[in-house]
């Protein structure tokens, strides 16, 4: 109840609101913080001080930088319909428009030196090129994981 009376104390000296509209109103405003000097058993502050050369500096902001936490990618070899042949795909991308899937595209096409384009959302690209896909993928931010056979 110390500190209940120390403020009900700051009050009345202050005026009902707080507002510094009391009898001790000299023009500017009353430390709030003057009543707790008179508690005396408050725990010591931290041993280090607030603004020292050996401060953790503050994280700079990520915005130039590239996301290297973009999500799964699903990278499976498909034979169905194809007459025999392979095709690897790249599936469940989240977050990214048909734009940069055009971009992620060409650039495996071009790595790969084999044909390819895009799909309902997937990446196709001809043959089994499953780990050139999870290189280009994993450069690209994005977690790749080989599915199926």
């Amino acid at each position: 109840m110390k500190i209940g009376s120390v403020l009900l104390g700051w009050v009345l000296m202050n005026g009902k609101n707080g507002n510094g509209s009391g009898s001790g109103d000299t023009g500017r405003t009353p430390d709030p913080f003057a009543a707790l000097a008179g508690l005396g058993n408050l725990p010591a502050g931290p041993d280090v001080p607030r603004h020292s050369e050996t401060a953790i500096p503050a994280p700079a902001s990520r915005r130039g930088q590239k996301n290297l936490n973009r999500g799964r990618v699903d990278i499976v070899r498909q034979t169905a319909h194809r007459g025999g042949k392979a095709v690897t795909v790249a599936k469940n991308f989240t977050g990214i428009g048909l734009a940069e899937k055009q971009e992620l595209a060409k650039a495996m096409q071009k790595a790969c030196g084999v044909g390819g384009t895009v799909k309902d959302g997937c990446i196709e690209i001809q043959g089994d090129k499953r780990e050139e896909m999870k290189r280009i993928l994993t450069a690209a931010g994005f977690k790749p994981v080989i599915a199926g056979g």
